[in-house]
């Protein structure tokens, strides 16, 4: 049975800020191809949330959306919520600053 999807105030604004990016920089079909390759790992996680790959920090898992996003999120009973997109250009350690994680976690 597939969990309940939940998206954090964090994970739309910084969906938002990737489409805004591809918007300004790119066409609409890599925005196509960015919207439905992250749905399609958001059903694959729903489906089964140990599916990627363990982040490093308990609890929170990693799935690759494109070369350059990553999509973090944390399992629960009965949910996933997805935590933020994070641009893998960025220095690996700086998505899980003390601030950061409370801020995730606290939505």
């Amino acid at each position: 049975m597939a969990k309940e999807i939940r998206w954090t105030g964090e994970a739309l604004s910084t969906f938002e800020r990737v489409m805004n990016y591809l918007e300004e920089n790119w066409t609409p079909k890599e925005i196509e191809y960015f919207v439905n390759s992250t749905d399609r790992v958001i059903r694959y996680i729903a489906q089964n949330p140990n599916m990627f790959r363990p982040s490093g920090v308990k609890g929170i898992r990693e799935a690759l959306i494109t070369p350059h996003n990553l999509l973090l999120y944390k399992t629960k009973t009965n949910s996933v919520d997805i935590l933020l997109f994070w641009d893998t250009r960025q220095h690996p350690k700086k998505k899980f600053r003390k601030k950061n994680i409370k801020k995730r976690e606290s939505k």
